[in-house]
């Protein structure tokens, strides 16, 4: 049965190099296109942490060091990749469609969120964002350029910036009438370009939106029947790298919402993505599902074979 779908990409599953993510995103193009192909409507969301890391400190760097580049403010380089990344993805898409004799178009939109800017998040920094660098190089940065850091899931350390929660995808009907007319579409990259509304008309801040919760977001506003995030493991586990490590197949709203509780789930990698998922299946008037899973997994997911489903 005809389903329509918003998948969410991960940033880290999108390579660190242009030349890295260029290669990626072949074998990401082929699961979506098998979505497509079977007769789903496709939206499209991806992170953007390590892109709009990379973005940023270049432009840091050739400003602060002699070059002739402007300092470029956070928002507009969340624009940038935005456009790099879509760019990437929506190029292999096409060239999959094309591979396929697919008729099927495939356009990434710009797209701004709305936040609130007495949201907490700006109080307290949570989402990591570019490289990774050990405790040592993590604290001489954050002396240098007063930046905050945090060790992340056991990978190093990150630079993170504030996450407020999304409140309107400001481009949302043209996201609509593009899906309406079969088109594959890519949008609220990297969670969406914060910005908030002020007199003057929307204005950018310096934030990066978490995409899983964009993505839920764009999932119940766009009437999705299923969100589905993509990410490095096949199914959801409890008691995670532990010896009683235990994978999920299913879970309910309220089993979800125990193991949070329980702190299964760590902070920026699988919490977010669980929350997202609640807040989706709970919302949802259609009874609408969520899944995790992994990229190379995402069609024997869809068919029950493997990945986590979220119900009510």
């Amino acid at each position: 049965m005809k389903k329509r779908i918003v998948v969410a990409l991960g940033g880290n599953a999108l390579g660190n190099t242009p030349e890295e993510q260029l290669e990626l995103v072949k074998k990401t193009a082929k699961t979506i296109v098998d979505l497509a192909e079977a007769g789903n409507e496709i939206i499209v969301g991806h992170g953007n942490g390590p892109q709009v890391g990379m973005i940023n400190l270049a432009m840091e760097f050739s400003a602060n060091n002699g070059g002739k580049t402007p300092a470029m403010p956070f928002p507009e380089c969340g624009a940038m990749s935005q456009g790099y990344i879509g760019y990437h993805l929506q190029q292999a898409i096409q060239n999959e469609l094309a591979r396929r004799g697919m008729k099927t178009q495939c356009a990434t939109v710009v797209t701004e969120v709305v936040v609130n800017p007495e949201d907490p998040g700006f109080k307290k920094p949570s989402k990591p964002v570019g490289s990774f660098y050990t405790k040592d190089e993590a604290n001489r940065i954050a002396a240098e350029k007063g930046y905050t850091f945090v060790e992340d899931a056991g990978r190093g350390y990150r630079r993170v910036v504030p996450s407020p929660i999304p409140m309107r995808i400001v481009e949302l009907k043209v996201v609509a009438q593009l899906v309406k007319q079969g088109d594959i579409v890519i949008t609220v990259g990297g969670g969406g370009i914060p910005v908030v509304e002020t007199a003057d008309g929307l204005k950018g801040v310096a934030a990066v939106i978490d995409k899983d919760r964009s993505s839920a977001k764009l999932a119940l506003d766009i009437g999705a029947d299923m969100l589905v995030i993509l990410t490095a493991v096949d199914r959801v586990s409890i008691n995670f790298h532990k010896p009683d490590e235990k994978e999920l197949s299913t879970m309910t709203v309220a089993e979800a919402e125990k193991y949070i509780g329980e702190g299964h789930f760590a902070p920026g990698s699988m919490l977010p993505k669980v929350q997202s998922c609640i807040d989706f299946v709970k919302n949802n008037k259609h009874n609408g599902t969520a899944l995790i899973t992994s990229l190379e997994k995402a069609r024997d997911a869809l068919d029950g074979k493997t990945g986590t489903i979220i119900s009510k």
